[in-house]
């Protein structure tokens, strides 16, 4: 009888130590008595090109942005504006375009929400929920881009409309050959023009970027991202020689 009850006591005290711990790790737990901004992350996943369970979560690390995190949920079947979900995973982060931006990549046959955080002037800075849907809806890495060049050095690209039926918003990214990235855009139109700012929504570009050098190589990358944050169609590094 002692040793059925010591048992029972040893699982009820891992048990709640177990759940302690889960929850020192939780979103909710970082961002107690702390200043915290959401939706102050620009971020988004796909599946990749030849492995669907493989997601690519993508993520603008602002400059000067320290302590990047991940945080993702069990699966996708809980309240995904509940920080308690969400637990820290232990990943570290790749470049892309040269660091310009980032992305985690998480092997799972499970459909989850991800969140992305990072500190920045003494504050947290919280993505939206990104739901992941590698299982439901694979990213489509697909060509659906044309590129016009009419206008010397303004490259005109445009693109399918909404061939998912699932469109929110588009994100666009031209590069030079050595994969620097010259401008980054949102926009809520099938196209954009280097470099006219007249559709774009949302610019992440920090610069003022440099014209085209004639007979030069470039890439267009584009994004093609739903409303909650999924990827469904990906054009990446269409090539074009400068005109």
């Amino acid at each position: 009888m002692n040793k059925i009850k010591h048992l029972v006591i040893c699982l009820f005290v891992f048990s709640c130590s177990e759940s302690a711990t889960e929850t020192s790790f939780s979103l909710e737990a970082y961002i107690q008595n702390r200043i915290f901004e959401t939706g102050a992350v620009i971020a988004c996943a796909a599946s990749d090109y030849d492995n669907n369970s493989n997601v690519l979560i993508f993520y603008y690390p602002e400059e000067g942005a320290s302590n990047i995190r991940l945080y993702q949920t069990t699966t996708a079947e809980v309240n995904k504006d509940d920080f308690i979900n969400y637990q820290q995973v232990n990943a570290e982060s790749q470049p892309v375009f040269n660091g310009y931006l980032s992305l985690f990549n998480q092997q799972s046959q499970i459909e989850k929400w991800y969140i992305v955080t990072f500190e920045l002037q003494q504050e947290i800075k919280i993505s939206n929920p990104i739901r992941s849907k590698q299982i439901l809806k694979p990213t489509l890495w697909e060509d659906i881009v044309t590129i016009n060049q009419e206008e010397s050095g303004m490259p005109l690209f445009e693109w399918q409309a909404d061939i998912t039926g699932d469109n929110t918003i588009y994100f666009q990214v031209v590069s030079d050959a050595q994969d620097n990235l010259l401008s980054g855009t949102y926009t809520n139109q099938e196209h954009f023009q280097y470099y006219q700012l007249d559709n774009v929504v949302l610019n992440i570009t920090r610069e003022i970027p440099p014209m085209l050098i004639l007979d030069a190589p470039y890439h267009f990358t584009l994004m093609d991202v739903s409303l909650d944050n999924w990827v469904n169609v990906v054009t990446i590094n269409k090539n074009f020689i400068n005109r």
